[in-house]
């Protein structure tokens, strides 16, 4: 059987803004293709010690499973290995591996024999950009900053997650764990990771269409609000939501209605929708992409049998082609900052050249503090 470094390159852990219940999340690369991928393995004190894999090691074929019944939806990260490993310490630096590469039912099936001899899965997906998470852009690093998305792209990224969800629930599929630290976001395409929470229902009873109707519900307020409001339906400062799988499942139960105080100028259409979602009167993914659509028409958007004057149309093109230039704007600004940061630190530049590229650093920051778009 092959050692964990013929198959993987390990590096940094890249979780350390956002750190789960149950893994650990490293960069690495895989050997055998070159691939970049994020690692995502158990942490070691969910071993069990009776080899009987507790709920946290059953995660991960579960996910596995889930991930694979997705697979290909532009919106959901991707499956690309998954097996065990031998090796201990959250970042093991050994130990044997055995792949089952994107066969997640044999991973599934090998697990009582892997969790009996102690070892642990792990998955390996999609390595996505750290700064395209929303949680990672939006939450606060000082006090009295607060950042929202646009009208425009918190649209698309609702209208994105609503057909995602209308896919997955056409296949029983719950996704249940909304939070920022899940979501990624470059301002034109969604992106989900962690689907450890999320379940596979059976039949179609009137308990899984509450499930679908919660789905949307935490949608609503676990990620949409924030979106719109930068400020965490839990009237807390944004931050990570950490939670086995019963936890994401309550997390929101008690958010019913929500304040859209701090956002006097948000369309009503999207509070309207919101605060539906909010009291669980949305039933479906269809009825949430229709009032969804009905939001967006307000605001310039175009869809069938949908008003929408010629004016809003033209003044929606003109905002999008704005935010594109502003986003690429903010892109040039973080680049040119982390020059003058490289170049403060090299060996034998004098003071005066120093002191000039850290005052332009620290300028630099404070403008990025009161950006328009996280």
């Amino acid at each position: 059987m092959p050692n964990l470094t013929d198959l993987y390159k390990l590096d940094q852990f890249n979780d350390t803004f956002a750190l789960g219940h149950y893994a650990r999340v490293l960069d690495a690369q895989d050997r055998r293709n070159g691939q970049s991928v994020a690692f995502k393995l158990l942490r070691p004190e969910h071993v069990s010690q009776d080899g009987e894999p507790k709920w946290e090691f059953r995660a991960f074929p579960n996910e596995a499973d889930l991930l694979m019944k997705v697979a290909g939806n532009p919106h959901v990260v991707q499956l690309l290995d998954c097996g065990y490993i031998s090796g201990v310490g959250e970042a093991p630096t050994d130990g044997e591996i055995k792949s089952f590469h994107i066969d997640a039912l044999g991973f599934a099936q090998a697990m009582p024999e892997y969790a009996e001899s102690g070892w642990r899965p792990y998955l390996a997906l999609q390595n996505l950009p750290r700064l395209n998470n929303l949680l990672y852009l939006m939450k606060p690093n000082q006090p009295g900053v607060r950042w929202r998305l646009p009208s425009e792209e918190g649209l698309a990224l609702a209208l994105q997650f609503g057909e995602l969800l209308k896919m997955a629930h056409q296949k029983g599929i719950v996704y249940l764990d909304h939070k920022l630290e899940h979501v990624y976001w470059d301002g034109t395409q969604l992106r989900i990771i962690d689907m450890n929470s999320s379940r596979l229902l059976e039949g179609s009873s009137r308990q899984d269409e509450q499930q679908y109707r919660a789905d949307i519900h935490n949608l609503c307020v676990g990620i949409l609000y924030p979106v719109f409001t930068g400020l965490s339906p839990l009237k807390t400062t944004l931050r990570p939501q950490p939670g086995n799988m019963a936890e994401a499942e309550a997390r929101y139960q008690s958010v019913t209605a929500l304040d859209f105080g701090v956002e006097p100028t948000l369309s009503q259409g999207i509070k309207d929708l919101l605060q539906e979602g909010a009291a669980m009167h949305i039933e479906t993914a269809d009825q949430f992409i229709t009032m969804l659509q009905q939001a967006a028409s307000s605001l310039g958007w175009d869809f069938p049998n949908l008003y929408t004057s010629p004016a809003s149309r033209d003044g929606r093109g003109q905002m999008r082609a704005g935010l594109t230039r502003l986003r690429r704007g903010q892109a040039d600004i973080r680049e040119a900052r982390d020059m003058f940061r490289e170049a403060a630190i090299q060996d034998g530049i004098n003071e005066d050249l120093e002191a000039e590229l850290r005052r332009l650093v620290k300028e630099i920051n404070e403008m990025l503090n009161n950006r328009v778009i996280p």
